[in-house]
């Protein structure tokens, strides 16, 4: 069989089944033995029934001590029930549904079982176990069993047969695209070998061992992907952009000192732009700590210099709001600012996209309107993303390319832990503000049950009265049949109706139109809003200082750092502010928010939330055209991730184009299972 059959031509699966196999991602033979195993069950060690212990999952191996009676319960419900002796004590087994179960047990002098013992009545009992007699065959108990990622209507028998039945079967190895010499290098298993210690594991040592082959390789395919996509800028010369001192009377005309940090990563970033080769830095800072300033700094020595300087924000809402902010600053110094959106009317975008053609507005701010092709830039020395994880590495690359030899700086108040870190960011320099500006005020939350609604509401009405405002965030904006979780419209008609009848209430969701949610951003930050009740679309920039108080309903259904971005949009003013966290509760729930009341540290709280999460749930892997990782753990293994990286650096280093034989199959996977990334680069 060949890796590239279809998997219905494996034994025991066919048309129907393959169609289940499918809603996996397995189409054939080889998807198949790529689908790896998430873990190891041992079903090994026999334990006598004299050692066992209640709830443990165990293998006891025994024969019947009496009579096998099946009788019918209430319902109608079939029940057999068996006591098994294995000379050291004697074990009742429980089966329901499953009469034929009688018959089974005399066809051999001895079984094994599998499964979860409990103590009752001064005995062991065990209930609906795996069963199989103890000579002969065993494929179910007595050794290691891999567990899959599964889907309804497979079982882990048909996946574990199917995988081991596809190794037994295939007529030629799997083409190792890791290269040999690498593989001699880090003593890493050959593929096959690795594969079937996958998928017919005979110990923990030798599936680690695999696990750690396939993860490598994962990964150093995802850091090939990425570095590759960014070669083709490092093939060209930069915009040496050299009158940074200008940045002194930049700083001496704001109304605030720059913290340390701040002035540390300007001082970063200069250094840089001074050069001939592309600046290609990452800017991490948690939420209020000044990265926006910073940006400006680098955009007015650009400015200065006689060149564009670009931002691109990810919503409307951010981009007109650092529009406001960076045009109020730069008119200070005499310079234009121009604003380009997807909802400006047609004559708006005309008249902007003439300014940034002609070059006369040296700052320009935007969204996705900026990368398309009919938007022209004079000459753009700087290009700036901000909260980079919204966009994906093509948008990053493509406004990157409107200005050929531009430095590029991109920004996130989305602290990233350092194993994500080195995966989306392989390719940038890392700068870190990791310090608030004096006077910012740490924010106050609570985490509570419905049962504190009525203190809620009277806590929230309170500060409102001594002249504050408050945000309200549901999951949701209309109800759904499927979620019980708060909606956003519903929620806002209830409240203005029954809590909150003689206050301003206002709701604001992605749906409504940009000049829409414009027009109630700008009566709240105004105060004519008391209360607005959001969707997420306020989780990122939304800067209203008077806003006091945050209700967020069904916290449970957001991530912790998306919880941490949420709660950054309080404690911007002189004032006390408070986070209050409506949770339906449950253990990893109850988990999640004590961390948010115990912390206000956004870095502790994002390597906490990739624990709990994962990886393709912290903010979504593929929506960055990257590959989705299936056996690397983000969490637990920085180590491969530290020795991808670098074997990725290596091998581009001596061979740029992957132009070598041993190299021709890394370079073919990269291009099969990397999403292109660049329009220019060697992965088209």
């Amino acid at each position: 069989m060949k890796p590239e059959t279809s998997i219905q031509y494996i034994k025991g699966i066919g048309e129907a089944r393959a169609k289940s196999f499918a809603r996996l991602g397995i189409s054939t033979v080889r998807d198949l033995l790529y689908h790896f195993p998430r873990g190891l069950e041992d079903r090994s060690e026999i334990k006598p029934i004299s050692e066992l212990m209640d709830g443990e999952t165990v293998c006891v191996r025994g024969c019947l001590a009496g009579d096998v009676k099946t009788y019918r319960a209430r319902g109608r419900k079939s029940v057999t029930q068996a006591r098994i002796s294995d000379g050291s004590s004697i074990m009742r087994i429980t089966w329901f549904n499953a009469p034929y179960i009688s018959e089974t047990l005399h066809k051999s002098p001895e079984f094994t079982f599998y499964g979860k013992v409990a103590y009752k009545g001064n005995y062991f009992e065990m209930t609906n176990p795996v069963t199989e007699p103890a000579s002969g065959e065993n494929r179910k108990t007595g050794r290691l069993l891999p567990v899959y990622p599964a889907t309804a209507g497979l079982s882990q028998d048909q996946i574990r047969n199917a995988a081991s039945t596809a190794l037994l079967t295939l007529d030629k190895p799997l083409e190792d695209i890791v290269p040999e010499s690498v593989q001699k290098k880090l003593n890493l298993k050959p593929i096959m070998e690795a594969l079937i210690d996958l998928h017919t594991p005979k110990s923990f040592e030798s599936f680690e061992a695999a696990r750690y082959r396939f993860a490598f390789e994962e990964l150093l395919v995802l850091q090939m992907g990425i570095r590759l996509s960014g070669n083709e800028r490092k093939n060209y010369s930069a915009t040496p952009i050299r009158n940074v001192k200008c940045i002194q009377e930049f700083a001496k005309a704001l109304p605030f000192e720059l913290t340390n940090a701040q002035k540390r990563v300007i001082n970063e970033i200069c250094k840089d732009i001074q050069k001939n080769t592309p600046m290609n830095r990452l800017v991490q800072g948690d939420v209020g700590s000044g990265k926006t300033m910073v940006a400006a700094a680098a955009m007015y020595a650009a400015a200065n210099s006689g060149y564009q300087a670009v931002l691109m924000a990810p919503t409307e809402i951010l981009a007109i709001q650092h529009y406001k902010n960076l045009s109020k600053l730069f008119s200070l110094f005499g310079i234009e600012t121009t604003l380009l959106c997807g909802g400006m009317s047609a004559s708006e975008k005309r008249e902007a996209k003439e300014k940034i053609k002609s070059g006369s507005s040296p700052i320009v701010v935007g969204t996705h309107a900026l990368i398309t092709d009919d938007t022209v830039f004079k000459n753009a020395a700087l290009v700036i993303t901000d909260e980079q994880h919204r966009f994906g590495v093509r948008q990053r690359l493509s406004l990157t390319e409107k200005g050929i030899g531009a430095h590029t700086l991109v920004m996130t108040a989305t602290p990233i832990p350092r194993t994500l870190s080195l995966i989306l960011y392989g390719d940038l320099d890392v700068s870190v503000i990791d310090e608030l500006p004096p006077g910012r005020k740490p924010i106050e939350t609570y985490s509570v049950g419905e049962r504190k609604r009525k203190s809620a509401y009277a806590f929230l009405r309170k500060n409102i009265e001594e002249g504050r405002q408050a945000y309200i965030v549901c999951p949701l904006i209309e109800e759904s049949e499927t979620l019980t979780a708060k909606s956003a419209v519903e929620y806002a008609e209830k409240l203005k109706a029954t809590v909150f009848p003689d206050l301003s209430v206002e709701v604001m969701h992605g749906r409504l139109k940009a000049s829409e949610r414009q027009d109630i951003m700008s009566r709240f930050a105004q105060g004519e809003i008391n209360i607005l009740v959001s969707t997420t679309v306020i989780e990122v920039g939304v800067d209203v200082p008077n806003a006091t108080v945050m209700l967020i309903e069904n916290a449970e259904c957001f991530g912790l750092s998306q919880l941490h971005q949420l709660r950054g949009r309080i404690g911007r003013g002189s004032h006390d502010s408070y986070c209050i966290l409506f949770s339906q509760g449950g253990r990893i729930a109850d988990e999640r928010m004590k961390i948010m009341c115990e912390t206000n540290d956004g870095f502790k709280i994002s390597e906490k939330d990739l624990e709990l999460r994962g990886p393709g749930e912290f903010f979504g892997i593929r929506q960055h055209g990257l590959p989705e990782l299936k056996i690397a753990n983000l969490s637990t293994d920085m180590r491969i991730v530290s020795m991808a990286g670098k074997t990725a650096e290596e091998i581009i280093l001596s061979d740029p184009q992957l132009e070598l034989p041993e190299n021709q199959k890394l370079l073919s996977c990269v291009k099969a299972r990397f999403l292109e990334v660049s329009e220019n680069g060697v992965l088209n």
